[in-house]
């Protein structure tokens, strides 16, 4: 008889942030396979019991295959345990969910989803801003700052990313994003637009960087740094 899986957003890396039903899976689990952004403290509300794997992907590492993951993901559940992928921030979020769940459906294999706090919302909270507001940022928008290969995703849809009055955060922006403001100025948008770097948000080591797009992407070009980070660009891009 197969297992159960269960794809757990541990949110950005703040236990306490965690909800009480992913806190639940983690205690009832067998196996957990987990990204490296999931590791640490909230990995200590998993029984001493269970087996943990990590899987984590880092972008410039030597990091596990998709395919492989997936994989894994089957072979455990197969064994007829309860399994939980934990993934760091919401696992819907540019955490490529959709592979892993066609793998698990390809096997017959049933598995439930339970969302996490997303790296988004956890930065704005931590900078005190809100992601929208009622006259100058109506719309919202979250884009990944790299494809599979990468590289800046060729297909971004430059005129909703060029709108002034949209709150844009990018995801894994860093090593792409001097190419992305270059293009982003060209098409309109002001060099001058507030732009704020979030790094290991939650965490013990979290810092905010308020800048601009024209300063930002500069001082990226120089030196990206190594801690996880995201990007908020836009009206409400201000720290507290």
């Amino acid at each position: 008889m197969n297992g159960y899986v269960s794809f757990v957003g541990s949110g950005p890396g703040d236990p306490e942030l965690l909800t009480f039903k992913a806190v639940n899976r983690l205690k009832q689990a067998d196996v957990v396979l987990f990204d490296d952004l999931s590791a640490g403290e909230v990995l200590n509300h998993v029984s001493s019991k269970a087996t943990l794997v990590g899987v984590g992907k880092r972008a410039g590492r030597q990091s596990p295959k998709q395919q492989h993951v997936s994989r894994l993901l089957v072979e455990y559940a197969m064994q007829g345990v309860k399994v939980v992928r934990l993934k760091s921030g919401d696992p819907g979020i540019f955490g490529r969910l959709e592979e892993e769940i066609d793998a698990l459906v390809e096997a017959n294999i049933p598995f439930e989803i339970i969302p996490g706090v997303t790296a988004a919302s956890a930065a704005a909270a931590a900078a005190s801003m809100p992601l929208t507001r009622r006259l100058s940022s109506r719309r919202l928008q979250f884009i990944t700052g790299h494809d599979v290969s990468g590289a800046l995703p060729e297909d971004l849809n430059i005129s909703a990313l060029t709108d002034p009055k949209c709150t844009t955060v990018i995801y894994m922006p860093k090593r792409t994003f001097p190419i992305l403001a270059e293009k982003l100025i060209v098409h309109g948008l002001s060099q001058d637009t507030p732009a704020l770097l979030a790094e290991s948000v939650s965490c013990e080591e979290e810092k905010f960087t308020a800048s601009t797009l024209r300063e930002l992407a500069a001082k990226m070009e120089k030196d990206a740094g190594s801690m996880p980070g995201l990007i908020l660009l836009g009206p409400l891009a201000l720290s507290s």
